[in-house]
């Protein structure tokens, strides 16, 4: 696969193209106050010189293409601002936990469940892992019985629904539950 340009970054990588940088022979020139309209890209270069910015492709795959007169610095610091915005409001949900066995007794459930239902109201998936050993293996329709009546009950206290379907993995069942609600 043969690259079409010459050495160094790929042309994403490396931002928009700057100055001399810029080889076209006309452009559509625009400031944040003015608009110059199409013009020539000395001309372009002239206007830039004399209100000292920079000018800066902004849409190179325009017909003709769009270059603005601004600082260079503040144009990638308002770029960074505002990627740092974005992935800011990008919600971040975590898979938890919860182990269990199917000879539990009832208080070590509760707790169990109680963080649980902590993770489902902070917006997090929770993985349950029910794991039998030794003779346990020779009971596990009683034990799938019990896993799903507690996924049942945590479904309805939590408002969650479970995302995949509960399957047998070995000595192990496991299922995931999603909270129906987003996290505040």
């Amino acid at each position: 696969m043969s690259n079409n340009f010459r050495g160094g970054r790929p042309r994403k990588e490396r931002g928009p193209r700057i100055n001399e940088q810029i080889r076209i022979s006309e452009c559509r020139l625009m400031s944040d106050e003015e608009q110059y309209g199409v013009v020539s890209i000395d001309r372009a270069r002239e206007i830039a010189d004399e209100l000292g910015v920079d000018l800066i492709e902004i849409a190179p795959t325009a017909k003709p293409p769009v270059v603005k007169l601004m600082d260079y610095g503040k144009y990638k610091y308002a770029l960074q601002k505002k990627a740092a915005e974005a992935k800011k409001k990008q919600a971040k949900v975590q898979l938890k936990e919860i182990q269990l066995r199917p000879n539990i007794e009832a208080h070590d459930l509760e707790t169990k469940l109680k963080r649980a239902y902590k993770f489902l109201e902070g917006g997090d998936k929770v993985k349950f892992v029910m794991q039998f050993r030794g003779r346990e293996m020779a009971y596990k329709d009683m034990g799938k019985e019990k896993f799903e009546t507690i996924l049942n009950g945590v479904c309805e206290e939590a408002g969650a629904a479970i995302e995949s379907p509960i399957k047998m993995m070995g000595n192990r069942i496991i299922t995931i539950v999603a909270p129906v609600k987003k996290a505040k």
